[in-house]
Formats: C-alpha cells, structure tokens, sequence
C-alpha cells in the first residue's frame, strides 16, 4: 500500500492531530483507562475524544484525515470504532520523506 506523501504531511499539519498519533504511539501509558488490549484492537474514539477535550466530530474528522492518509487504522468492535497507528504506513512514509529531502 503506497504512501501519499502530500496527503500524510496535510494530516500531520494539526497540532491535535500530530499529538493524538504521538498518544498512539505507547497506547497503554497514554490511554490506560481502555479495557481491551490497546496494541491489538487499537484506542477506542470516546477515550482519544475525552484526552483531547475536543468536540466528538471534530475528533472523528480529525481520525479520518489520519486514517485517508494511511497512518491509523480502524477497527469496529460492536458499537465502538477504534484506532490505532498503521506503523508500516507510518514507516514508509518517513522512509519517502527522507528521499525526498
């Protein structure tokens, strides 16, 4: 799956965005309130949603930039939507990013 360059630096040209996929990064020290395994399932978006005391739908929009640009994943499990860092994707596109600077 190849990486858009252009539109991962879009997604990361956020302070809260940048910020909430950093918290991804060590997911049990930034979210240790979540009950199921978060380096498996990921973070549910109610709990990113309550760290960030953001609205719900800006936090949504801002997981969704993050997800168009291939750097999280998500994953529904009944009622709930949660993500995690794609660090394949993520990898890449520091790799790409090098390259080209």
């Amino acid at each position: 799956m190849a990486i858009d360059v252009s539109e991962a630096l879009k997604a990361l040209d956020n302070p809260a965005r940048l910020a909430i996929l950093a918290k991804l990064k060590e997911p049990r020290k930034n979210y240790p309130e979540q009950d199921v395994d978060p380096d498996e399932v990921g973070v549910c978006v109610s709990i990113i949603q309550e760290r960030a005391g953001l609205s719900q739908s800006t936090i949504s929009q801002y997981l969704t930039a993050l997800q168009r640009a291939k750097l999280v994943t998500s994953r529904r499990v009944g009622p709930w939507t949660y993500y995690k860092r794609n660090e394949e994707n993520i990898a890449a596109f520091l790799k790409e990013l090098h390259d080209l600077i």
